[in-house]
């Protein structure tokens, strides 16, 4: 299986390109407006045929480009069904599966940094968004967070999984971009606290909001239309 990790530097976001190597079927999962140009790029020059274009949740740091996807390439859509993106081709929820060429991508609902948070599962890979980081976990208080929720995803879900799993977040600010989940289970500061603990610690986080967040969230909406 072809995968490529790719990076917006402006907000820090991780792209995920799989693929086939035989049949060249393509999944893109986060795709970022401002970087349309070089994955399409880069799929036309790997031999690829797009797919699916997926995110793992309505951002709000940056435009998806799931939509301009659709449109120049021809792929199909898709974002939680919990979202409220009525403009996706697919409303996607647990459990639901898609081929491509001989390999396959499963989705998890994964929400509490969003209620419409998915995870990716393929094979021995596990997509995260912005429920489980590097050491880390998505913030919990706008776009109907909770962190109660966030910690029951990822330790009930996600810490489930294999320990060898490997995980790539949907970000990562400190150049970190793959962990494991035993790495996570052992080592991530807000993971090894009691449900009740990271509860309390999420509520005092006092973060800026995203730059782009009055923009980002109404165009994400729109499948990326501004």
């Amino acid at each position: 299986m072809l995968f490529r990790q790719l990076f917006d530097r402006d907000t820090s976001t991780y792209t995920y390109l799989l693929a086939d190597q035989a049949t060249g079927e393509a999944i893109i999962i986060d795709p970022v407006d401002t970087q349309l140009e070089r994955d399409i790029q880069l799929i036309r020059e790997l031999g690829l045929r797009l797919s699916y274009a997926f995110d793992t949740h309505v951002h709000a740091d940056h435009i998806t480009a799931t939509g301009a996807l659709r449109e120049r390439l021809g792929c199909t859509s898709g974002v939680s069904k919990h979202g409220n993106v009525a403009c996706a081709d697919l409303q996607l929820a647990e459990a639901d599966q898609f081929r491509f060429g001989r390999h396959e991508i499963r989705v998890l609902e994964t929400p509490g940094h969003t209620d419409g948070c998915l995870s990716f599962v393929c094979e021995s890979r596990v997509m995260t968004g912005d429920a489980l980081l590097i050491r880390g976990c998505g913030r919990t208080d706008f776009q109907q967070g909770d962190a109660g929720t966030l910690y029951d995803s990822i330790s009930n879900k996600l810490f489930t999984m294999p320990a060898d799993t490997l995980v790539y977040p949907g970000h990562d600010y400190k150049g970190m971009t793959c962990t494991t989940i035993g790495e996570e289970k052992q080592w991530n500061p807000r993971m090894n606290l009691a449900k009740d603990e990271f509860i309390t610690f999420m509520q005092q986080l006092d973060l800026a909001d995203p730059k782009r967040i009055h923009e980002a969230v109404p165009a994400n909406l729109a499948c990326g239309k501004t």
